[in-house]
Parts: C-alpha cells; sequence; structure tokens
C-alpha cells in the first residue's frame, strides 16, 4: 500500500492501557495486532474505557458536509475488492488503511462494525472524528437468506451507551420475497428507537431482485432508486433524525430527478467502482451538486485503489466536496 503504510508496534502504557497511537504528530498510527490481542485479552474493559474518554464533534463540519470511510463489508462476508477476492480479509491491513484514511485532511469519520470500531477505539484513531456503527449485518452475501437481513450488529442502545455519533442500516426490498416486509417492520423500528435517542440513523435502501441463478442484485435504474427513496423516507413514526445514504443511478444524469423525491439530507455511496476510478469521481461530482446531497459513505473503492494509493484516492474523494 502506498501512500504511507503503517508498520511497526505500540507499547502499552499500564496494566489495563491499548495502544495509543503515539507516533509524532501528523503520521499514522502503526497497528501491532499483538498488542491488540493482549489488551483485548487481559483488559477487555479497555473498549468501553477508552470510548468514554473520545473526543466528540459534531456531525457535520463547518461547512455542512460530511466525509466517511465505510468498513463494514467484512461482517456480512463480503471480503472481495474487484478480483482480489480476499482483500479485506486480512484485519491488520484492513486497519491500517482505516487509520491511513482517518488522518487524511477532509475525512470525518468512519462507518464500522463493533469489531473494527473497538480496534479503532483500542488504537486511539476515532478522536475527533463521526462514528457511525452498522446496525443490521445478518444478511450475509450469497446466502439464501441474505435478503432476511437481521439486526445483528450495533443496536440503537449500543450506539448511545458509547457515545457514537450515528447508525446505519440497509434495506433490500424484493418485491417477490413476502420477507422483506419483514425487514421493514424491523427498519421501522430501528428508525423510531434512534430517533427516541436523537441519533441521526443512515438507511441505505434498495429495490433488489434475484437472477436466474439465484444471486441477489440491486436495481440502479432511476426508477427503482426513486421508489426506494420514497418507502425509506417513510419509515418509523418520525423522520426528523433519518439520512439517507443512495448510490448513484446507472444514468448519472438522472440523479437529479431521483433526489427530488425527498426532502431528508443524504449521502452518496461508493460501492465495488472497479477499476475505472476516475469515472466514479465523476458520477460522485456531479451527484454531490444536488441540494440534499451533503456527502460521501466510501469505502472499498478509496481503502483499496486499483493503485493501492489509499492517500491519494482518499484526497481526491475530500477534494469533491
Amino acid at each position: 500500500m502506498r501512500g504511507g503504510r503503517v508498520t511497526g508496534a505500540h507499547q502499552e502504557t499500564g496494566p489495563a492501557s491499548a495502544p495509543t497511537g503515539g507516533d509524532a504528530p501528523g503520521t499514522t498510527p502503526r497497528v501491532d495486532v499483538s498488542a491488540l490481542v493482549r489488551t483485548r485479552a487481559r483488559h477487555p474493559e479497555a473498549v468501553a474505557e477508552a470510548a468514554a474518554r473520545r473526543r466528540r464533534r459534531p456531525l457535520l463540519n463547518g461547512q455542512g458536509r460530511l466525509m466517511i470511510i465505510a468498513a463494514d463489508h467484512p461482517a456480512r462476508g463480503a471480503l472481495g475488492v474487484g478480483d482480489r477476492r480476499f482483500a479485506m480479509a486480512n484485519r491488520a491491513d484492513l486497519l491500517e488503511r482505516l487509520c491511513l484514511a482517518l488522518s487524511r485532511p477532509g475525512v470525518d469519520g468512519v462507518l464500522a462494525t463493533a469489531d473494527i470500531l473497538d480496534d479503532l477505539l483500542l488504537l486511539g484513531a476515532l478522536d475527533d472524528k463521526v462514528v457511525m456503527g452498522s446496525m443490521n449485518r445478518g444478511g450475509l452475501q450469497g446466502a439464501s437468506f441474505e435478503l432476511d437481513d437481521r439486526f445483528t450488529g450495533h443496536r440503537p442502545e449500543d450506539i448511545e451507551r458509547l457515545g457514537f455519533d450515528a447508525g446505519k442500516l440497509l434495506l433490500r426490498i424484493d418485491y417477490d420475497d413476502p420477507g422483506s416486509l419483514t425487514t421493514l417492520e424491523s427498519t421501522a423500528r430501528a428508525v423510531d428507537a434512534m430517533a427516541a435517542r436523537r441519533l441521526p440513523v443512515f438507511v441505505e435502501p434498495f429495490i433488489s431482485r434475484r437472477t436466474a441463478d439465484g444471486r441477489l442484485v440491486n436495481d440502479l435504474s432511476a426508477e427503482a432508486v426513486t421508489r426506494s427513496l420514497a418507502i425509506a423516507s417513510g419509515l418509523g413514526g418520525s423522520s426528523a433524525y433519518t439520512w439517507l445514504k443512495v448510490p448513484v443511478t446507472e444514468n448519472p444524469d438522472d440523479m437529479a430527478e431521483v433526489m427530488a423525491t425527498s426532502t431528508l439530507p443524504a449521502v452518496l455511496l461508493g460501492g465495488d467502482v472497479g477499476d475505472d476510478q476516475d469515472a466514479a469521481y465523476e458520477k460522485w461530482r456531479g451527484a454531490l451538486r444536488l441540494p440534499t446531497v451533503r456527502g460521501l459513505v466510501v469505502g472499498r473503492s478509496l481503502l483499496y485503489p486499483p493503485d493501492d494509493d489509499v492517500a491519494a484516492a482518499v484526497d481526491t474523494a475530500v477534494g469533491l466536496l
């Protein structure tokens, strides 16, 4: 990984201490798996302690924008990036890439599951960052029950207890699958629970379908994305704390009409963009000009760019804002 690969070790500073990111200012904390495991094994309470002392910040930056790095893919068994089937399976490498991305100017925070956020807390990488907990990861990639996407990640009470700043959930709706009704109902209750705590929840909706070979695909036509946004916007007893996490449509020129569906604030998602990184940037650039679009939540395409230059990929994305 170019752009500042981080290696080496932290030293524990006390009986319940964790890696602390004690590198020189402006550099990326090194990741020592042995130190992380030692802390987890001997002092599991260190995670809660690190969460309690984390310095928090407002959700939006001074320009009212949001740049979040996403890393909640592994908990769904989605480990591949492009033709690298297990790119995200090396946890030390993923953490190093995340620490590097979070250190870049203009990056506001991270979206991840508990295991990754716990590691980042122990590394001291989440001070002054927006922390978003990933809530439903039960619909494992490729499973027959993929659409039965249960809430197996962060609960609203976990996000509140740990002092995190927001939650994110995925809502895939298949009109041919009666189980989608259960997913809709559980999503609505999660929206209610987050609103009751005055915590933002980012809803990522898709109209999905099964192909002839049983593979689940998301429909990115303007009609389907419009319908998904309308459905997601109306879930729960209050939309006051609901954000939308939206894909760019197949034809980027359709985004203005699609985003007119709702007044809820929205961020764009990235997805696996393949080798044409420049084309992805151009799609994001146009959509970011729309009035409801407030930022980006992007993961694999920035953490594992084709040239492996994480810093350059992140800096380019930040520049779009």
